[in-house]
């Protein structure tokens, strides 16, 4: 029990969400967790990485190397359905990793995680009130003033972004159901411009757009900021734009645009059947939002030639490029309100992880404690979103780095191994939903998110880096030392 590898058994991990001062309320279906995962994917990736992938990395095949990260994401999911139905606990890999690999593991991902949703949050934030500052000008003539317009706009606090996260932060307080009746509504808004913008496309499309399909291959250069991937440094290829390697640079950018499907997981403690209705939802909302990128991905690049594509509002300025501005302001529209159930879900994610994370006493107690009422982590949820509230205000979009990326892709790496090690050390676990071809599955999903975070750039592993440094610090001056599994006596309290 002193070892930072001690493992939490399932069966101890079932039983804290029996504490009723520290148990959150059951009121989640499949649908609800098939909306939640749709409403957080489709986002930001979709609106805007779409123009920057085909015309700086692959050109009318950008519509493959989303499927490249679909893949990736599709062999991560199959592994966390089955961690999911099995231990039906908030945490999400934080939690699969105490399960299986053992503490001082399952703090780093934790860790990871708190940064990955906190920043994701954020930046979302700021890009939704970037949308909505554009159509009150477009639209209404109105302006805020520069001062409070945020730092992309020239100003010092950006208002709306604030204020989107504190009011978000209520509605997660009052409870879960809530914010799924408020996602759902805004889902169908999203998807009915998704689906508007693959329809109405189709009128539009142009063949000579698509040739070549795969433009030849062009070497990097270092301008910009660039940094050399650590890939080069590993296998000793140049790497490219364009051509066939080009594909998989663009689909380590396009990756962003899949992440929000792992959140799904974070729900377990709060749904129904979890058992019955995680996998249904991690996978359901996966295969929807695949399917719905590479047909826009399609669309689009017919529509306009992929050099001549927007980095900022790929789909609307497609639409501009033909003499349809209708669609395009219903895009914008759409991708403001969008948006929303992005910076949400994102919220709700880092709650769950926190809150488990507090429950174990590797973070202060007082923060597991839930509502008497609405039986939601209202301690933590409060202190989060005004944090993440005060950093949208400060925060400017160019600060962005693919630490989100790199995050989510180590957790990826996480669950993999967890699911093997779990098979190993507990097969007598009742599991109603089972990852296929286990080891293959969860080796080739490790194997695939190394390829995808070694195409990303040497200084975001630098970053990456500090922060779990940071982290292993924390760890071993207090969550060690207050860990419930660890302090003596432990056995006689689980």
């Amino acid at each position: 029990m002193k070892s930072p590898f001690r493992t939490k058994t399932v069966e101890q991990s079932i039983r804290d969400t029996e504490e009723p001062e520290h148990a959150l309320r059951k009121s989640l279906s499949a649908w609800d967790l098939t909306v939640f995962g749709v409403g957080v994917i489709i986002g930001t990736g979709i609106f805007v990485l779409t123009g920057i992938a085909a015309r700086n990395n692959a050109g009318p095949a950008t519509s493959l190397a989303f499927v490249a990260a679909g893949i990736v994401c599709a062999l991560a999911a199959l592994c966390y359905a089955e961690f999911a139905s099995t231990v039906p606990v908030a945490g999400s890999a934080y939690t699969f990793a105490y399960a299986s690999i053992g503490e001082l593991p399952a703090w780093i991902i934790g860790w990871d995680l708190v940064l990955e949703f906190a920043l994701g949050t954020a930046v979302v934030a700021v890009g939704w009130s970037g949308y909505v500052r554009h159509l009150l000008h477009t639209n209404l003539g109105w302006d805020l003033p520069t001062t409070l317009a945020g730092p992309d706009a020239g100003g010092s606090f950006d208002l709306l972004a604030f204020l989107l996260v504190l009011v978000l932060t209520v509605i997660l307080v009052v409870g879960t159901k809530l914010s799924a009746r408020i996602t759902a509504v805004v889902v169908a808004i999203k998807v009915t411009v998704v689906l508007l913008v693959i329809i109405a496309g189709l009128f539009f499309i142009k063949a000579d757009n698509y040739s070549p399909f795969i433009p030849p291959a062009e070497p990097q250069t270092s301008g910009g900021g660039w940094t050399a991937p650590l890939v080069q440094l590993m296998f000793g290829y140049e790497p490219t734009n364009f051509g066939v390697m080009g594909i998989f640079t663009a689909a380590s950018l396009v990756f962003f645009a899949f992440i929000g499907f792992d959140v799904v997981a974070t729900a377990a403690e709060e749904t129904k059947n979890p058992q019955r209705d995680m996998p249904r939802g991690i996978l359901g909302s996966l295969i929807i939002c695949t399917v719905l990128y590479v047909a826009v991905t399609l669309v689009v690049t017919g529509m306009q030639k992929y050099s001549e594509m927007s980095a900022t509002a790929p789909l609307a300025e497609a639409f501009k490029s033909v003499n349809q501005p209708f669609f395009a302001g219903a895009i914008s529209l759409g991708a403001s309100v969008g948006l929303i159930t992005v910076c949400m879900i994102l919220l709700l994610g880092q709650t769950r992880v926190f809150f488990a994370m507090s429950r174990d006493g590797l973070l202060p107690r007082v923060f597991s404690v839930t509502h008497p009422k609405y039986r939601t982590p209202y301690r933590a949820t409060v202190l989060l979103g005004g944090i993440i509230a005060v950093v949208a205000g400060f925060t400017s979009l160019e600060k962005l780095a693919e630490l989100v990326n790199i995050g989510t892709l180590f957790a990826f790496v996480v669950v993999a191994l967890g699911v093997m090690v779990l098979r190993k050390t507990r097969p007598d676990l009742h599991r109603s939903f089972r990852t296929p071809w286990v080891p293959v599955v969860p080796i080739l999903s490790i194997a695939a998110s190394l390829w995808l975070m070694l195409n990303l750039p040497a200084e975001t592993w630098l970053r990456f880096g500090i922060w779990m440094l940071i982290g292993f610090v924390v760890y071993f001056l207090y969550g060690r030392r207050n860990s419930r599994l660890g302090k003596a006596g432990a056995d006689a309290e689980y």
